[in-house]
């Protein structure tokens, strides 16, 4: 029995040492490791990449289909990525509506093995608050009495 769980503990420090090393950069969650992000969570992307540009204009031709609007791709304000079965793009953006400049938040996710890309919402910045208090660093009901 000492036997087995020794053998069982030299393969995973052998396995561990071996995947740290760089050898696996197929394990999504040692990916997920080396670059401090947990799977599913939100990290920053670069608004500034011609992916993410693409994809907010994709996020804006599909508005412009299902809601039979003119918005106008203006620039991308920030973007986020989350891991999912693919990636999931959060993005605030900005769009042209009748000459007037407006803000939308939209998330698009994205399966490129499948050539899958899908709108999964899209709204007026509007109705999502700018600033809240833990934006701040306002902490409620501190130094009150």
């Amino acid at each position: 029995m000492k036997k087995t769980i020794s053998l069982g503990l030299v393969l995973v420090l052998v396995f561990a040492y071996y995947c740290d090393s760089g050898y696996c950069r197929d394990v999504q969650l040692i990916k997920m490791k080396k670059h401090n992000t947990l799977l599913g969570g939100l990290k920053p992307s670069s608004q500034n990449s011609a992916e993410i540009e693409s994809i907010a204009r994709f996020a804006v031709l599909e508005h412009n289909k299902k809601q039979n609007s003119l918005l106008q791709f203006a620039r991308v304000v920030k973007a986020k990525e989350q891991v999912v079965a693919g990636t999931m793009y959060h993005l605030t953006l900005e769009a042209i509506d009748s000459g007037k400049k407006h803000m939308y938040e939209a998330k698009v996710w994205v399966k490129p093995w499948m050539n899958f890309k899908q709108l999964e919402e899209f709204k007026s910045a509007n109705d999502v608050p700018v600033f809240t208090s833990s934006d701040l660093g306002v902490i409620r009901g501190y130094g009150q009495s």
